[in-house]
């Protein structure tokens, strides 16, 4: 299957993010996870004269496709290969110093999940990689093989939310005793054994929360949220918007939180009869509960199912 085709998945809650953008014809937008340019594409069309749409993304094969999704677009869409994380140095790089827009899609591409040698899924069998840009020295072998028994559990359990984490950690640093774990498929195998029958039975597949773990540990993912929420809200001018999608409650719980602290300005004890900090509220949050895919897109792509977004605006 080309990229072409395994990047022209639907994109999640595209009704939603686009009407929660406000898109202004004139506006300068970020996509910061471009992916395909599913979003992108939907931003740029609404874009005339002086428009402006900046897409990120950091993996080379979604470039690519971003680049062949949005060429009937290229007269006012610029693509850079980097993470979101650096949208702010990417902004100045481009001599863009307000923008009217941020949008992030927190979830791992269809291209990512379906392409089996990318070493995401615990479906296939496949090199332990995992990397979302593929020049970066850490990868899931790495992890898998080189973690000490401490750190694998703190990271399956942290980030996994795996209650049986210290089982399966402790059966990685067993197996990887007496041969090296190369493969997605020996690290599934790793980990149902280290599962009780009983809790292996209906659910989730078993291995799901550890690979979840992983590659949140390989990808530095939830390191990045709040800083570039932080910086990102710098850029926009009054009255732009961010629209975040997560797809599992570390990251929610991160972009929730964050949009709350930047809201609230002063944080001065309330043993103070006036103000001394001197911070104002940044946003105002539009979303105070996190807006849900509906019935019908989840039907028509069950991927869609946990996803969650979250809207706030720049006073």
């Amino acid at each position: 299957m080309s990229e072409k085709i395994n990047f022209s998945h639907r994109s999640v809650l595209l009704d939603e993010c686009i009407e929660g953008l406000n898109i202004k014809p004139d506006g300068i937008y970020v996509d910061g996870t471009a992916g395909g340019g599913g979003h992108s594409y939907h931003i740029a069309e609404r874009l005339t004269g002086g428009g402006r749409l900046i897409a990120i993304d950091r993996d080379d094969a979604a470039i690519a496709a971003a680049g062949e999704r949005l060429s009937p677009f290229a007269d006012r869409v610029t693509i850079v290969r980097n993470n979101f994380s650096s949208i702010a140095d990417v902004c100045m790089m481009l001599g863009v110093d307000k923008i009217d827009g941020v949008l992030l899609d927190l979830g791992v591409s269809s291209y990512q999940l379906d392409t089996a040698e990318r070493g995401f899924t615990h479906n296939a069998d496949a090199p332990l990689d995992m990397r979302m840009d593929r020049r970066g020295e850490l990868d899931a072998f790495t992890v898998v093989n080189t973690y000490s028994f401490d750190q694998l559990k703190k990271v399956i359990y942290n980030y996994g939310e795996e209650r049986f984490a210290p089982k399966i950690a402790s059966a990685i640093v067993n197996r990887r005793e007496k041969e090296l774990i190369k493969t997605t498929g020996e690290l599934v195998d790793i980990i149902k054994s280290a599962i009780p029958a009983a809790a292996r039975e209906g659910g989730h597949h078993p291995a799901k929360r550890t690979f979840q773990a992983i590659r949140i540990e390989v990808n530095g993912e939830l390191d990045a949220i709040e800083p570039t929420i932080r910086s990102a809200t710098k850029l926009l001018a009054p009255g732009g918007r961010i629209a975040i999608i997560t797809f599992h409650s570390l990251e929610d719980r991160i972009v929730k939180q964050t949009y709350a602290e930047l809201a609230k300005g002063c944080d001065c004890p309330k043993s103070l009869p006036i103000c001394v900090c001197g911070k104002k509220p940044e946003v105002d949050v539009l979303t105070r509960k996190p807006i849900l895919p509906s019935a019908e897109e989840i039907e028509s792509n069950p991927r869609s199912r946990s996803a969650k977004l979250r809207i706030a605006e720049k006073k």
